[in-house]
């Protein structure tokens, strides 16, 4: 079908927002490992009174339609904030999702190349949400696995798709898939023992959310300062970390968060992680309600991997072993809980050091994500 057959509407109320959010059940329920987002937050994402992020951004959705049917969306993003720290004039595109026709990319995206342009931005990168914290990238490899919580998921084709627009790797995040090991390195236990010597580091573990609370804020307060100099990432005000406290803290199991703390009681590195429930989304088809939350209780209870979710550590402690004493606190309660494997979420390229210290573990890149790029 030619180009002119397609038709783009702006989303401008709330029924074609509905549309929008859930069009992809539409587009992908052939796609037998996609995952469904968690429909819930996909609303408060486009809520300005759930999302602050859309208060400091330029922002426009579109559809794309073939006579009645909608074959497409995409979003288009000028993160002001983002850009005037960076002094970038750089626009986004996100939640870009069509059926596998040239043509519908063709026109939703050079409709946000237009409309960036017609903003002064001078290039455009993407899938890029308004932050690193939203799903990133489009996968590009291992499409025989599930997509975790917080990953993009669709079919391979939106590759090809979007590189026919001729959009180039901006960068690569890569996912470790790791084999728990019931024996560490023996440098990792003098790692261990030189740290807690003298009680110069303190491990904080949990058993219940309410003795988690209190560390949460302080946590994300932690990310605000580690991921600072990192690709896409925008600090996260006191209003976003608690609402970003409440999203998660219905699904932490208190046992997989672990922190460490100095002599003055400092947190200066932290990890959390949550018993994968993809599968559970899966099935619950992105709907938590009426019943939906059952099934990822169930997932979360049958799964054998773990996912870490966040993580990080103070920049002045970094390579004394803090890290060394999070993960293996973490991958030690894991092994007591009966897991077999963990999920290290996305990490980039560029972070060899992380990436070293997975595959040191065994483990081994098993996903990969790609950031594309193009001068407008």
């Amino acid at each position: 079908m030619m180009p002119s057959a397609i038709v783009l509407k702006e989303v401008a109320d709330k029924k074609a927002l509905r549309q929008y959010i859930y069009l992809t059940q539409n587009l992908y329920r052939s796609f037998a490992n996609w995952v469904p987002p968690l429909y819930a937050e996909e609303r408060k994402f486009h809520q300005p009174t759930h999302n602050p992020a859309l208060a400091y951004s330029d922002t426009i959705r579109v559809l794309a339609y073939m006579g009645e049917r909608p074959v497409g969306r995409i979003m288009g993003i000028i993160n002001r904030k983002y850009n005037e720290r960076r002094q970038e004039k750089t626009g986004r595109f996100f939640n870009f999702d069509c059926i596998e026709n040239q043509a519908v990319a063709h026109v939703l995206v050079a409709f946000v190349e237009k409309w960036a342009a017609e903003k002064g931005m001078d290039r455009l990168i993407g899938p890029f949400g308004f932050s690193d914290k939203d799903p990133q990238g489009l996968q590009i490899e291992g499409f025989d696995h599930l997509a975790v919580i917080a990953t993009p998921s669709h079919p391979p084709y939106l590759k090809t798709l979007v590189e026919g627009e001729g959009y180039v790797k901006e960068l690569d995040c890569v996912s470790f898939k790791l084999p728990l090991p019931h024996q560490f390195p023996v440098v990792y236990e003098k790692v261990i023992r030189r740290l807690t010597r003298n009680q110069k580091f303190q491990l904080q573990e949990f058993t219940s959310k309410r003795d988690v609370k209190k560390y949460i804020v302080p946590a994300l307060r932690l990310v605000n300062e580690a991921y600072a100099p990192l690709f896409g990432f925008v600090a996260m005000s006191e209003t976003e970390m608690k609402r970003l406290a409440a999203q998660y803290m219905p699904i932490l199991d208190p046992a997989f968060m672990k922190s460490v703390t100095n002599k003055e009681g400092e947190m200066v590195g932290f990890v959390v992680a949550l018993p994968d429930m993809s599968r559970g989304i899966q099935r619950a088809k992105g709907r938590l309600f009426p019943f939906g939350f059952l099934r990822l209780l169930a997932a979360a209870k049958k799964t054998k991997q773990l996912d870490v979710v966040l993580g990080a550590v103070k920049e002045r402690y970094r390579g004394v072993g803090v890290d060394v004493l999070l993960g293996t606190a973490l991958i030690r309660t894991a092994i007591q809980r009966g897991f077999d494997f963990m999920d290290s979420h996305l990490v980039l390229e560029t972070n060899t050091k992380m990436q070293a210290e997975y595959a040191s573990l065994g483990g081994e890149i098993y996903k990969r994500y790609r950031i594309f790029g193009k001068r407008l």
